[in-house]
């Protein structure tokens, strides 16, 4: 999904919350992260949240990711979630009344919104989807957002994406 946006054209930055920059996944894969959240800037346009358990219950319990999800959502800003990631959003309050989608298992902890079956669920300025098998519609569908549909459709056709 980074390299979607990247080659969208869309200046993206990953972020770990924790002083190190490199971050290792659900299943063992280490990432190194452009900055840490020491050294993020206030005012994004658009936060997004990896799924993946523990890191999505991590993500949940990170006082820095409550309070920038919550000014990027105040301030008209998208926040985006995949997998588990989804239920931070319903946990911070955000969700109720909103259509949404997660990983399967979350659907009968989230009750107080419109849960669907959706690859990718956008309602308003939040968007989720359901996991790694969604996590290219997903890009895509963060791209067309974050910049046009024909953009969008650009890059999903040089990716051979539906080829």
């Amino acid at each position: 999904m980074v390299d979607i946006l990247r080659r969208g054209g869309v200046e993206i930055k990953t972020v770990s919350i924790t002083n190190e920059k490199i971050v290792t996944g659900s299943h063992g894969i280490s990432v190194i992260a452009d900055i840490t959240f020491k050294s993020m800037s206030a005012g994004a346009e658009c936060i997004i949240l990896p799924g993946g358990m523990p890191g999505a219950t991590n993500l949940g319990k990170s006082e820095i990711v409550e309070k920038t999800i919550g000014e990027t959502y105040k301030n008209g800003g998208i926040i985006a979630a995949i997998c588990a990631a989804p239920s931070i959003f319903y946990d911070y309050g955000l969700l109720k009344g909103k259509r949404a989608t997660s990983f399967p298992s979350y659907k009968k902890d989230m009750t107080d919104c419109i849960y669907t079956e959706s690859a990718v669920e956008e309602d308003g300025c939040i968007i989720t989807s359901r996991g790694a098998g969604t996590a290219h519609l997903f890009g895509f569908k963060l791209l067309s957002i974050l910049t046009n549909e024909e953009n969008s459709n650009k890059i999903s056709e040089s990716m051979q994406y539906g080829a």
